[in-house]
């Protein structure tokens, strides 16, 4: 026997033995009382995999899941794609949903898609183990194990439906069980990133769906078409899906007010472990439905040794404010950052950016005027357009005034009142050519600060179409700016002597 296979059986005994221990049957029924559970289970769906699959179903159902559990029952002839998060159980859903019709009879032949034979033939594992190992399966519905029709990739239920396996460029054309064509399409986990960075392979892979294995359907009965995948880029065969669907559900770890989709399983703590573990790049694609690159606009990104403080002519901050008064996930970040330049090169010494009460981001400019401890002349900067100066005179001004009141010191903070052009050519504009030619730092004593590594991440993950938050950039932009245009008012003027005009020139008229 092969280690995979030795694996394989392993993995096997392991879910046997764990599904037998932990799912209790009531032997005290008798024939007439299963029926009626039976009957009174496969009436309502929920109850029926509450019932059958306490192993799995450990926590309440969300409200999404409820709804996608009622759509892909309920209708017939349905195309439907679940693009969830990880962590969503979007697989064990659907396999909740199949299960129940293939045991009331709706459905007589799955087939099962992947990006290979062998991640098709993974994903018919549970249910083969509930076929064979399920005490409450077995007890209403009869031992499903049928000899000489069973293997990993194909088997064919008592209950009179097949299941297969393939994977994606196989040939499927043909494929019956009995006189009955397919009339479930399951794909699950069938992009690969690297055949959609290829455009012409990503192409090939759809043309088979549409072309081979939607083909496989009998024209004349109904089709349930069940997609489960993450948008994992712009382009991939789940958002081609979605498109074309009669429902595409796309949901994230959190809802849009910034918290846990399903509190029931997955806590605001336990989402913020796991997120903190990887890129922010990650975190978009898998838990976000937001696939996105690293950009081709900002790549340097240098880091290295800022000079003394003392050795820069001036200093200033620039704040990008935001209207949202909450510390909270759905509100907009606010970004602070104190900049130099010196020798033709722009240092990004320290500074904040993140979600933060109006009072906390006042906040920050005082620890920034304490951490330049008057080593040289700093200025305070603010972005703050028409649109913006209401909110700065009754919101930020007396914000202002409180706090130098408070801590006695007459701090202040000037508003850039400067017309703007579009936010994302404008920080590609100015931006771009700095990186390029490495003429700025990023101070390499602030590397381990969280807020420099999230300023540095949305510079990498920064393109035209804004696919991530930019306000760290957009504060860099403003700054380096409103730096250029004061150092250039605080540069002598150029003096030119009337003599050299008086100079004979042949060429004057």
């Amino acid at each position: 026997m092969k280690l995979q296979e030795k694996q394989a059986l392993a993995q096997w005994e392991e879910f046997h033995r764990s599904l037998q221990s932990n799912v209790f049957i009531d032997t005290s029924l008798s024939a007439q009382e299963l029926e009626a559970l039976r009957k009174r289970l496969e009436s309502d769906p929920i109850a029926w995999i509450e019932h059958m699959f306490p192993a799995y179903a450990k926590y309440p159902f969300a409200d999404f899941q409820r709804a996608a559990i009622k759509r892909i029952i309920s209708n017939g002839e349905w195309y439907e794609v679940l693009s969830w998060s990880r962590g969503l159980a979007k697989s064990t859903v659907a396999m909740f949903c199949l299960m129940y019709l293939a045991f009331t009879g709706c459905k007589r032949f799955v087939i099962c898609a992947s990006a290979t034979e062998d991640a098709a033939t993974r994903l018919l594992i549970p249910y083969r183990i509930n076929f064979t190992s399920n005490p409450r399966i077995r007890q209403l519905y009869g031992p499903q194990e049928t000899i000489g029709a069973w293997t990993e990739s194909e088997f064919t239920a008592r209950c009179g439906c097949k299941f297969l396996a393939i994977g994606a460029g196989s040939a499927p054309r043909g494929a019956r069980n009995e006189y009955s064509r397919p009339d479930v399409l399951y794909l699950d986990d069938f992009d690969t990133d690297e055949e959609c960075r290829n455009e012409e392979r990503l192409k090939k892979k759809w043309e088979w769906w549409e072309q081979a294995l939607y083909g496989t359907r009998d024209i004349s009965e109904p089709l349930l078409s069940l997609w489960c995948g993450n948008i994992i880029a712009k382009d991939c065969c789940v958002a081609r899906a979605g498109r074309q669907a009669d429902h595409w559900d796309v949901i994230n770890i959190r809802d849009a007010e910034g918290r846990s989709i399903w509190p029931a399983k997955n806590s605001e703590e336990s989402i913020d472990i796991a997120l903190s573990k990887i890129s922010k790049r990650a975190q978009q694609a898998e838990y976000f439905n937001n696939p996105i690159s690293e950009g081709k606009i900002l790549t340097q990104l240098p880091f290295g040794k800022v000079p003394p403080l003392e050795s820069f002519s001036f200093l200033i901050t620039y704040g990008d404010p935001a209207y949202s008064d909450s510390r909270s996930r759905k509100s907009s970040t606010k970004s602070l950052w104190l900049i130099g330049k010196k020798g033709g090169r722009y240092y990004i010494i320290k500074g904040f950016l993140g979600h933060a009460t109006n009072a906390q981001f006042i906040d920050w400019y005082f620890q920034l005027e304490d951490y330049v401890a008057g080593a040289c002349p700093l200025y305070h900067y603010i972005e703050n357009n028409k649109l913006q100066d209401p909110f700065f005179q009754q919101v930020f001004r007396p914000l202002l005034l409180e706090a130098n009141k408070r801590r006695k010191k007459n701090l202040y903070i000037r508003p850039d009142e400067k017309k703007k052009t579009d936010k994302a050519t404008r920080i590609e504009t100015r931006l771009e050519p700095i990186d390029r030619e490495g003429r700025w730092l990023f101070n390499e004593e602030e590397a381990d600060n969280p807020m420099m590594q999230e300023l540095i991440e949305q510079c990498k993950l920064f393109e035209l179409h804004l696919p991530y938050p930019a306000d760290g950039p957009d504060s860099l932009e403003g700054g380096i700016r409103v730096l250029d245009d004061k150092q250039r008012e605080s540069e002598p003027p150029v003096v030119i002597g009337f003599d050299r005009f008086n100079k004979k020139n042949n060429y004057r008229l």
